[in-house]
């Protein structure tokens, strides 16, 4: 949604890190840029007179000229403007006192209100509550119905008394739905509202009529963020018709420039609280302002990545994953099978590795990736027989036929899959094993314990007469060998230390143990 804008930004940036300090012509000129970046993605104008008159004046501010990346604090700066015009904070649901809390969606016809309300339910059910649909748009036609549907894909329950399809009085249904709603202990109520093609007095009537029934807790205007300029319009008008406490923007995995994010919160001052980027029911969360804007600029999104993979994965299996990487167990294709299929479950690869700061710049190459490659991958090591997922080794000719007829690919497809795992293999146990390094489990050996081997099977003597006397004196006598005072440590304090850090008398360093010494 936001690539277009996030490249005019993200090349307007690049520019100016070559300055070691910024004009007031480099200022003008960067947020001329930002000023046309801003416009081409479809924001109101309003916004960005507003956006860019903040950035000029904080960047001509003493947070920039003192700065030693003025480059960098211009970046902060637009970021910290980008999420206070997104809304400054995530804003979450106000629950009622006393359950059921209503909610009430509003908004144009082809917003996407009512599978957006199977979405909301269901993210609402995985919070742990008990919502309940309720089908109030009778206008559409087979409106209720689609709503039937999406609530038993969301595992909800779905209020539907009237068949719709033109008859019924929407208004009784949503007054009725609440009592429904307490009989049957739902602690939330939906409601899906009519709508329209345009804006009318007889829709914001009736949604007006509904909302003094029912005292929504929430009002929800739904739009499509790939409207543009009319999103601004259309939330003034239902504003000032119904009235609505915050947005949802559906459609943001759509190609349209995306200003209408950025411009319905500044002119409404409603917060976006939720954004559908998808068109499966798992495709929707809450609105974070600030992971946008990191978005926007390119920095990536790390928390809803963490986010996602703490939902998928399994803490129990994690574990014991881990265990087996550490203790140096074998890494089999079950295993690697296993974590591809909870890779899978956290969304196309595509989007995952689009939330990595810097990936930006490889969009054409994230393009090219092809989600059925995984499922290829799948069909292979599932055409295998158990005995050969454990030990890919008694793979021979003949069984590499057979998978790639049993997988519908060719040979070569399983011969390299089975020489990139063993590749995959072979760097699990070096990480298992430490590869060396002090501190890494098995890692403990390295160059300086083989060193310090070496030295075990003899004393060196040293080539200089005066210190070879003075070692064989001291091993003799059994004491530890005095400090050097020319060229080592000592040396240029002429064999003496500083005032206070004397050495106690008789204090012999060969007897001092390290950590891990006996």
């Amino acid at each position: 949604m936001f690539e277009t804008l996030s490249d005019r930004l993200t090349s307007v940036f690049s520019s100016l890190r070559s300055k070691g300090r910024l004009s007031d012509a480099d200022i003008d000129a960067t947020t001329r840029e930002i000023r046309i970046a801003l416009l081409e993605a479809d924001v109101a104008l309003p916004v960005v007179k507003a956006f860019v008159a903040r950035v000029k004046e904080r960047a001509r501010g003493s947070e920039v000229s003192q700065a030693l990346n003025p480059a960098q604090q211009v970046v902060k700066i637009v970021n910290d403007e980008l999420i206070e015009i997104l809304g400054g904070e995530t804003r979450r649901l106000r629950y009622a006192k006393t359950p059921p809390t209503v909610i009430m969606l509003a908004g144009l016809q082809g917003a996407g209100k009512t599978t957006l309300a199977g979405k909301l339910a269901r993210w609402l059910r995985e919070q742990g509550h008990a919502p309940m649909l309720v089908a109030a748009d009778l206008q559409r036609p087979n409106a209720v119905q689609q709503l039937q549907v999406v609530g038993e894909r969301a595992q909800v329950a779905v209020y539907a008394p009237e068949a719709g399809n033109g008859s019924g009085d929407p208004i009784a249904v949503a007054r009725q739905s609440i009592d429904e709603a307490k009989r049957q202990q739902h602690d939330i109520v939906i409601i899906d509202t009519a709508g329209r093609l345009g804006i009318d007095q007889e829709m914001m009537r009736q949604a007006a009529d509904i909302r003094d029934v029912v005292r929504p807790d929430e009002v929800l205007f739904v739009v499509d963020a790939m409207i543009g300029q009319d999103a601004v319009t259309t939330a003034q008008a239902f504003m000032d018709g119904v009235g609505f406490d915050g947005v949802v923007l559906t459609k943001l995995d759509g190609d349209a420039r995306g200003g209408a994010a950025l411009s319905v919160r500044h002119i409404t001052g409603k917060p976006i609280m939720f954004a559908s980027t998808g068109e499966k029911l798992e495709d929707f969360d809450a609105f974070h302002p600030d992971r946008m804007a990191s978005r926007i600029l390119d920095m990536g999104d790390i928390l809803t990545l963490i986010e996602q993979a703490q939902k998928t994965f399994d803490e129990e299996q994690a574990a014991k994953m881990a265990g087996k990487l550490t203790s140096g167990e074998s890494f089999t294709l079950e295993d690697f099978l296993e974590q591809m299929m909870m890779v899978q479950k956290m969304g196309p690869i595509k989007n995952l590795l689009g939330m990595m700061p810097g990936m930006g710049q490889m969009r054409d190459q994230l393009n090219s990736i092809d989600d059925r490659d995984l499922d290829r991958i799948a069909a292979i090591i599932r055409s295998m027989t158990p005995a050969e997922r454990q030990d890919p080794k008694i793979i021979n000719g003949s069984r590499r036929a057979r998978i790639a007829a049993g997988s519908g690919v060719t040979v070569t497809a399983v011969n390299n899959l089975v020489t990139r795992f063993f590749d995959a293999q072979k760097m699990m146990k070096r990480m298992a094993g430490g590869m060396g390094i002090p501190g890494m489990p098995g890692g403990g050996r390295g160059k300086a314990a083989k060193a310090q081997k070496k030295t075990k099977k003899g004393r060196r003597v040293s080539g200089d007469p005066r210190k070879a006397a003075l070692e064989k004196s001291s091993s003799s006598s059994g004491e530890a060998p005095a400090a050097p005072t020319q060229g080592g440590v000592l040396g240029n304090l002429g064999g003496k230390l500083p005032p206070g850090m004397e050495l106690p008398p008789g204090f012999d360093p060969s007897k001092l143990r390290l950590p891990g010494q006996k």
